[in-house]
């Protein structure tokens, strides 16, 4: 309590809580000002309101229908409809013995009559929702008639044969009870004459005993149908109908055909399926070409369709004239040949022209992703040499790639494949937003089928190798283009080609030394170019650092040993980092070097000694980057390294003396110190010295008071004294404090054995004596302390 602040500063805090006084009191008139406005302007309000609240009664509480009458009118007929349907059939299938023959016809017939006359009648007294239900019924009628008449006269006829004529005179009636002019207003019987008409053709074909063919073609004729109806008809009901029929019975009758062609034994099974597969591509163009303007997606979509059927109509085919490696890349010249034929149409509709183009994109993305396994196995499949490093050069290029996976019978295609896709790409297309994207494409598909040709040819492994570097070394050169997009494509190619280099190169020593070399030389190389250097540079660090460790394995140095080679990288990343020209490539090359570093002291560990050289050498490095002005916190790095560097030499030495481990410790800590109180005067003691005094004395103090030797206590406590010393001496209360508490506790250490001889010597009296004599001493200071913040309190209220 006795440290106040300098005046200047405690003026500044005054004058800070004056300024937030004013404006609060400000704030507070300015409301009052608002409320004695409002309560003068209506001062009867209140009282009014609450009389009157006072003598009416509370409102009553109207319930809300929940269901409007509409939507109940429409469920009870519903509900009518379906229950008189189901009464129906219970009377046709369960109650149907009872009567002759005649009584059936005439009370099925006497019923079916009326359900389908009514509806008129009921349409002329505007009764339309309730003559939909009973016309519903009717049609239900009608069906049960079907039934009853072939229980009842047919029954020795094929069940399936009489439900397709069935089908068909139904779907015939129903259409022209719709089309009458007394039901014409009905909405029901046409949609379900659209629905009776699909089942037809399926079941005569079913009832024949056809084939798959028939069958199929069966489908494709009712979605043929459909189209037309969907095409012509304008009513919304019979329109919905028609699209969901054509859609159902059309993708069955595709997919029936499909698996045709797909299980064909031979070409003329395959033409079979293929004319069935036409027949439905025919059939979703002509769709496209007449569905309206509103109905773009739909067009969009069916021809995209139509393209890729007629792809897989005529590849169904031609792969019986081609070996069984050759048979994607057929499918994939049908699908370009889309394209060609897509240019010659001009009269075609541009939502036909953009679907087809859809479909020929689509026959492109599925060869790639058929030659995508092959690109991968390439790519991936040297990593089987991490477990076999240095084991012997393989004889070919192929046998460098497929080390653990076989090699595809079929990979022979693969290039052909990305050649033709790379080439649509950069020719076919021609807007101006996707041409730059699809040329990127394109570059990266040849440079995928650059890359398997070796391993396809099977050429010599040095030869392969070769391919590779010279393929690094041409993305490399593409980097150097201004478009950033491009810069960043070929950046990622040169990568992914130099790390499948490295990895083939694991076969052979001398392969794996000349790679890392050539590496090394060629990323550094790029990275004097600006723009290239953020990723370039740090490759070249990261192939130099598998360089050293490669040569250190070479020369069979131990790992420890190595390190030192590996340290010659973060040297250079520190050397290089402040001269690159791209600002943006300093922090990528020293994370690389720091990661080398690490390395470095990851293969040192087995080595104590020289893992003490190879921290204490990544401490100079550390110091050096802390010279620069922008990195001045790498200092503290350097600092933990040189300390650990001391801690693990001790270590090696089998030094077991606490002081030895904690004074380098100190010592730095405390300079570090001292320079910060000379450029701040502000800061605390405790912030500057407290960590490094506590260094050295709290292990000190506890060693000492387990070590029954008097060197130890008597040095530490003369370090405390000296401590305790210059605190008092500079007003420090960090060293003021801890030299103390160490001093007193080695004081109280030594004396421990005389105080409890005292202690009993003492009479009984004098232990409660000097408590009292303690606690007196402490009210006192406690008083005194009580006054000084009651003088404080004075002063500032005579500022006020």
């Amino acid at each position: 309590m006795n440290h106040l602040p300098p005046p200047a500063e405690e003026l500044r805090l005054l004058d800070a809580e004056l300024r937030q006084l004013d404006a609060r009191r400000a704030q507070l008139l300015a409301r009052r000002a608002w409320l004695v406005a409002t309560l003068q302007q209506a001062p009867q309000q209140p009282q009014q309101a609450w009389a009157q609240a006072r003598t009416q009664p509370p409102p009553v509480a109207w319930s809300r229908p929940e269901t409007a009458a509409p939507s109940v009118q429409n469920v009870l007929l519903v509900l009518g409809g379906v229950l008189l349907t189901l009464a129906a059939a219970v009377f046709t299938l369960v109650s149907w013995g009872h009567m002759g023959i005649t009584g059936r016809a005439l009370v099925l017939g006497a019923v079916t009559l009326a359900a389908l006359a009514g509806p008129a009648l009921l349409l002329k007294r505007g009764l339309r929702s309730t003559a939909e239900s009973v016309a519903g019924l009717g049609l239900a009628l009608t069906v049960l008639d079907a039934y009853a008449l072939h229980e009842a006269a047919l029954a020795g006829t094929d069940g399936t044969g009489y439900a397709a004529a069935a089908a068909t005179v139904l779907a015939g009636i129903w259409s022209a009870y719709g089309l009458l002019p007394a039901t014409a207003a009905l909405r029901l019987p046409l949609p379900c004459a659209l629905v009776a008409a699909q089942f037809p053709l399926l079941l005569w074909a079913l009832s024949a005993d056809a084939g798959s063919h028939v069958i199929s073609a069966a489908l494709l004729v009712t979605a043929g149908l459909d189209a037309v109806v969907a095409l012509r008809v304008t009513g919304a009901s019979v329109r919905i109908c028609a699209v969901v029929g054509g859609y159902g019975t059309g993708g069955w009758g595709v997919l029936g055909a499909g698996w045709l062609s797909v299980t064909a034994d031979g070409p003329g099974a395959a033409a079979r399926a293929g004319t069935l597969l036409l027949l439905a591509a025919a059939i979703a163009l002509g769709a496209a070409w007449r569905v309206p303007d509103p109905g773009v997606r739909h067009a969009l979509g069916l021809a995209a369709a139509s393209g890729l059927l007629t792809v897989g109509a005529l590849g169904g085919v031609a792969r019986f004239g081609v070996p069984a490696e050759w048979v994607v890349p057929v499918y994939l010249a049908l699908g370009v040949a889309l394209l060609a034929g897509l240019r010659a149409g001009r009269l075609l509709p541009d939502a036909v022209r953009h679907g087809v183009a859809w479909a020929s994109a689509v026959v492109q993305a599925l060869a790639f992703v058929w030659a995508l396994p092959v690109v991968v196995l390439v790519v991936m499949g040297p990593a089987g040499w991490l477990v076999r490093v240095w084991s012997g050069a393989p004889s070919d290029a192929r046998a460098a790639v497929a080390v653990e996976a076989p090699w595809p019978s079929d990979a022979a295609a693969a290039p052909v494949v990305l050649l033709a896709v790379a080439a649509v790409l950069a020719t076919a297309v021609r807007a101006e937003l996707w041409r730059p994207r699809a040329r990127l494409g394109a570059l990266g598909l040849l440079w995928a089928a650059a890359l398997l040709l070796p391993a396809i040819l099977a050429v010599p492994y040095l030869a392969g190798m070769s391919v590779l570097g010279v393929m690094t070394a041409a993305a490399l050169y593409l980097g150097r283009t201004t478009t950033s997009a491009a810069r960043v494509t070929a950046l990622v190619l040169a990568l992914v080609t130099a790390v499948d280099l490295t990895l083939v190169s694991l076969a052979s020593q001398t392969a794996t030394l000349v790679v890392l070399s050539v590496l090394t030389a060629l990323p550094a190389a790029a990275s004097w170019r600006a723009s290239l250097a953020p990723f370039t540079a740090p490759a070249a660090l990261v192939h130099a650092t598998a360089l050293a460790s490669a040569t250190g394995a070479a020369v069979d140095w131990p790992p420890a040993r190595t390190a030192l080679l590996v340290l010659a990288v973060p040297v250079a990343a520190a050397l290089l980092a402040p001269r690159l020209g791209a600002q943006r490539a300093t922090v990528p090359v020293e994370a690389a070097g720091a990661a080398a570093g690490l390395l470095a002291v990851g293969l040192a560990v087995t080595d104590p000694p020289l893992l003490a050289l190879v921290l204490a050498l990544c401490g100079v490095i550390a110091a050096g980057t802390a010279l620069r002005p922008d990195r001045r916190p790498v200092g503290y790095a350097a600092t933990a390294l040189f300390v650990l560097a001391a801690w693990v030499r001790l270590a090696a030495w089998e030094v077991g003396t606490p002081e030895a481990y904690t004074l380098p410790v100190t010592v730095p800590a405390l300079l570090v110190g001292a320079l910060r109180r000379r450029r701040d005067p502000q800061a605390s003691s405790w912030a500057a010295y407290g960590p490094g005094l506590a260094a050295t004395l709290v292990p000190s103090l506890l060693v000492a008071w387990g070590d029954p030797q008097w060197t130890r206590p008597l040095l530490l406590g003369t370090a405390a004294l000296l401590v305790t010393l210059l605190g008092a001496r500079h007003r420090l209360q960090a060293p003021l404090v801890l030299g103390g508490s160490v001093l007193a506790l080695v004081a109280l250490h030594e004396l421990a054995p005389y105080v409890v001889q005292v202690t009993g010597a003492l009479p009984r009296w004098a232990p409660p004596a000097l408590a009292g004599l303690l606690l007196l001493a402490l009210g006192a200071t406690y008083e005194q302390r009580i006054r000084d913040v009651r003088r404080v309190r004075e002063v500032l209220g005579r500022m006020n």
